[in-house]
């Protein structure tokens, strides 16, 4: 009975393990093109990217296929400024 009850608990530990880590990998990346209003100036434009331009790029890193996607977007993502700045900020630019 006690090996039952250890094996529960471990079972138990692990459902809790997966589930803790799939809210954080879901909470870590939460794709809003609005969270680049940082970057407009440099995608519109020849002007260096600010360092919270960077920051907000490489959190949305994820998001980018369906950004390139997204008919209202895509034309942003896929101009020569977005490579340009993604190459300044160090993220690499998405092959989708």
């Amino acid at each position: 009975m006690k090996k039952g009850s250890c094996a529960s608990l471990l079972c138990a530990l692990v459902v809790v393990l997966v589930v803790l880590e799939e809210a954080r990998v879901t909470e870590a990346v939460t794709c809003n093109p609005m969270e680049l209003s940082s970057c407009q100036g440099s995608f519109t434009s020849s002007a260096p990217p600010a360092a919270g331009c960077c920051v907000k790029l490489r959190e949305q890193q994820p998001c980018f296929c369906g950004y390139k996607k997204n008919p209202s977007l895509g034309q942003y993502v896929n101009s020569p400024n977005a490579r340009r700045v993604a190459s300044a900020c160090g993220v690499s630019y998405p092959n989708c």
